[in-house]
């Protein structure tokens, strides 16, 4: 079988184009550039959801620190490796809400690969149903916090 050869893009690439992707903008490679360094699409991708997995362990283990190691009450020594219980408690708000930013990164790169799915299998309704997943998330945590505000 012949070698097949491939033209030259923009960047200097040589990309496969196919005849279904011809006519879109992701038959180009996705480059990035941050402080100078070109960076593809994938290698963003694979950076965020290793700092996500990495972030989303310290916050389980701090959770665990705070909920069964850590004492809680007056009159106890509530350090654990010279932090105070309130200072693992900020910690652990700090990298939620890392973790809020990070997430918003990855559903944004990812946003074709969840609208096509959603088309998939939701077929003309997809985005009613991609409206109904991205705010039944919102109306649960207003629902727990007036449940929480009731008791």
């Amino acid at each position: 079988m012949a070698k097949k050869y491939f033209p030259l893009n923009s960047d200097g690439c040589r990309t496969r184009i196919s005849p279904r992707s011809a006519n879109s903008a992701t038959a180009e490679k996705q480059r990035y550039v941050l402080k100078g360094v070109e960076l593809k699409k994938n290698t963003i991708k694979y950076l965020i959801d290793v700092t996500i997995f990495i972030n989303l362990c310290s916050i389980t283990i701090i959770g665990i620190l705070l909920g069964f190691v850590i004492p809680e009450g007056k009159g106890v020594d509530k350090y654990f490796f010279g932090l105070h219980r309130h200072e693992w408690g900020s910690i652990h708000l700090y990298l939620s809400l890392f973790f809020l930013v990070l997430l918003f990164f990855h559903i944004w790169l990812n946003r074709a690969w969840i609208v096509n799915s959603t088309k998939h299998y939701f077929g003309k309704n997809w985005k009613n149903a991609l409206w109904a997943f991205s705010g039944g998330w919102v109306v649960l945590l207003f629902i727990g916090w007036i449940v929480v505000k009731i008791s």
